[in-house]
């Protein structure tokens, strides 16, 4: 059974974009609060809550602390609530219109490296 005390963050290491992202979050953060998940380097390995590698490539997924697997925005303010300095961006981005347009953007966004990178693996 995981331990979902703690947000548990999947993402792809080998985006630039996460890469960075996830690194800043990881340097302000101390990591017994959130544990981060490669799925990049576990491929063949079983995933927390049946995702599978292709779907965890789309976009970045968190099983948050209720044990609620969400993604794209979702994700976001899943990460941030356990992080002081974003909390109030979380809440921000909670608001309906905001996290309408943040969504949109993440759907767009999402795609991308995931042509890119996924059609080098598959």
């Amino acid at each position: 059974m995981t331990d979902t005390s703690v947000p548990i963050v999947f993402y792809d290491d080998g985006c630039n974009f996460f890469r960075r992202e996830n690194a800043h979050y990881q340097s302000i953060e101390r990591s017994d609060r959130i544990r981060w998940f490669d799925i990049q380097q576990s491929e063949n390995e079983p995933r927390e809550n049946d995702l599978s590698w292709q779907t965890g490539m789309q976009r970045m997924h968190v099983l948050d602390s209720d044990g609620r697997m969400v993604s794209g925005t979702d994700a976001f303010v899943a990460l941030w609530r356990h992080i002081p300095r974003y909390r109030l961006q979380g809440s921000v981005v909670s608001l309906p219109a905001v996290h309408w347009c943040s969504e949109q953007g993440c759907s767009v966004f999402a795609h991308l490296p995931y042509k890119s990178r996924c059609n080098d693996v598959m």
